[in-house]
């Protein structure tokens, strides 16, 4: 297979789980989509310097990463968006209860926690993935997820009824 026929390959491939991530981290189906671009062009562009095809996705997810802030800074000062104080988009209509509490439970976890978390659950990156991502050891990638799903269950607590504790 030629460089442009498995380009091509990635693409198609990874195009889904990026977006997706990108969504989550910019709240914006148009800079979603820039920033997904942007990170296969970039690819495109040092595609040669990837050595282990099996961290591809980590790969693209780190570009993904770095050009989604270089999108912040570009922006005047004034239209700078603090990370920490996103909200996330409103929930999709079809979207149960259960599902629209989740979301609002995960916006609300400090970052360290929801960026691994989103990682694993929207994009499924392992924890080996996560942490070459985020530049983390693995054995701290995997404690920041037990604790982020530890912080979201005592929120569930506190933020449930009772009524609904008892029935689930």
């Amino acid at each position: 297979m030629d460089q442009t026929a498995a380009f091509n390959a990635l693409v198609r491939a990874y195009h889904s789980d990026l977006y997706r991530y990108a969504y989550w981290l910019s709240h914006d189906a148009a800079i979603a989509e820039d920033c997904v671009q942007e990170t296969f062009v970039r690819a495109w562009r040092n595609w040669q310097q990837l050595r282990d095809q099996s961290k591809v996705k980590a790969w693209l997810l780190t570009i993904l990463r770095r050009e989604h802030a270089r999108i912040y800074q570009r922006q005047p000062q004034a239209e700078h968006l603090d990370v920490d104080e996103m909200t996330f988009p409103a929930p999709e209509p079809h979207d149960d209860t259960q599902v629209q509490q989740l979301r609002s439970l995960i916006a609300q976890l400090p970052l360290e926690y929801r960026e691994p978390l989103l990682m694993q659950l929207v994009v499924g990156l392992s924890g080996e993935q996560i942490g070459e991502v985020l530049g983390l050891e693995k054995n701290a990638v995997m404690v920041r997820l037990h604790r982020a799903r530890e912080k979201l269950k005592q929120m569930a607590n506190v933020q449930f009824p009772a009524s609904q504790q008892e029935s689930s």
